[in-house]
């Protein structure tokens, strides 16, 4: 028997910010959040900063980024930070995921460091190229309070990348009994079907609105 996670402070519909300057967060935080009667406007759009990433999990910089936005802007905001994670590489990129994408957000290079450091490991069996995505989603209120909500999921690293969906390291990772990679799939597939989370950022996300658009 599962049990039901417990209800935390209702987020009530309206104006949200998400702490993001990510066009491809944005669309798919907007997707998620739409049928809610929440409009999503990002950080970037509201001329804030992005603040330093000093954090060394995704809570610390989840949370660090959902605060900054909220105080900035008088508005509860929801942040994410997420990653990916390759176990043979001791759990690299992980909380480093953007920054191995360089100051141009390159992840096309990205991917390819990941391949090479693969290949040097000798990682070249699927079974050695087990990875996972997570997901921590902070929501900040003015007033202070946080909550923390957590996604994950496991699956191979493969190359080349397929698929040209979705952003980041998607179409390098394939989830457990799925034939695609995350760049294959439509934004509707990672969300799931039938009310089953698929991707990490969509587990994070029933989560919190389990717990705080629906309670």
């Amino acid at each position: 028997m599962t049990d039901t996670p417990s209800p935390l402070r209702r987020l009530e519909p309206g104006r949200i910010v998400l702490a993001s300057h990510n066009p491809g967060k944005l669309r798919e935080f907007d997707d998620l959040m739409a049928p809610y009667g929440y409009e999503v406007v990002s950080a970037g759009s509201l001329g804030l900063p992005e603040p330093e990433e000093t954090g060394t999990t995704f809570e610390a910089n989840a949370e660090l980024k959902a605060r900054a936005a909220a105080e900035a802007s008088g508005l509860p905001a929801l942040a994410d930070d997420s990653g990916f994670c390759v176990f043979a590489l001791n759990g690299d990129p992980g909380v480093y995921s953007a920054r191995w994408a360089g100051p141009e957000k390159d992840f096309a290079m990205a991917m390819r460091t990941i391949e090479e450091k693969l290949h040097a490991a000798g990682a070249t069996d699927p079974a050695d190229r087990r990875s996972s995505f997570v997901a921590v989603l902070c929501l900040a209120w003015p007033d202070g309070e946080v909550a923390l909500f957590r996604g994950e999921v496991e699956g191979t690293a493969v190359w080349p990348p397929r698929g040209s969906g979705g952003f980041g390291y998607d179409p390098m990772f394939q989830p457990d009994g799925e034939s695609r990679t995350f760049g294959e799939m439509s934004a509707e597939e990672k969300h799931g079907q039938d009310g089953t989370a698929l991707s990490h950022r969509a587990r994070a996300f029933a989560d919190f609105s389990a717990r705080c658009l629906e309670a």
